[in-house]
């Protein structure tokens, strides 16, 4: 149990810590085109992205060969150790928290070795070409944590 517990806290870090919406991506696609847009979400496998070229455009999960960050991403207003404490502090977060700990998706993103490996590196980069961590931004429970923590 502190193992999930551990874990859940370092994705959720991650996850709060760095606000990648907003951020330039370079999507290569698996014919070798680029598209340079801003991930706006990921669902049903499918991709919405903002292009300042080409708009909104939707693209399959399946043909993306890559997902690169095209700019450094943005500093968090807080500190790791801020956000830990005020996470543990904040009962109402602290439930959402442990909610979590039920949710299929979270379950087989802790248990993937991959996905834990970038976490415990800081590797942003392979975080964001992973769409099961992708999917993970649109978690309403973890986008209303995030809010929480922010304020």
């Amino acid at each position: 149990m502190r193992h999930l517990f551990i874990g859940l806290f370092i994705l959720l870090a991650v996850l709060v810590g760095h606000p990648w919406a907003g951020e330039l991506r370079e999507i290569e696609l698996d014919d070798g085109s680029v598209i340079f847009g801003e991930i706006v979400s990921l669902k049903d496998g499918v991709y919405t992205l903002a292009s300042k070229s080409l708009g909104t455009v939707e693209i399959e999960e399946g043909r993306i060969r890559s997902i690169r960050s095209k700019t450094s991403p943005v500093s968090p207003e807080i500190s790791l150790e801020e956000m830990k404490q005020r996470m543990m502090n904040d009962d109402e977060i602290m439930g959402m928290i442990l909610t979590l700990q039920n949710d299929p998706s979270i379950k087989e993103i802790l248990e993937d070795p991959v996905i834990m490996n970038a976490i415990a590196s800081g590797d942003i980069n392979t975080l964001l070409s992973n769409p099961k961590f992708l999917k993970l931004l649109d978690n309403p429970t973890i986008k209303e944590i995030g809010k929480k923590v922010q304020e």
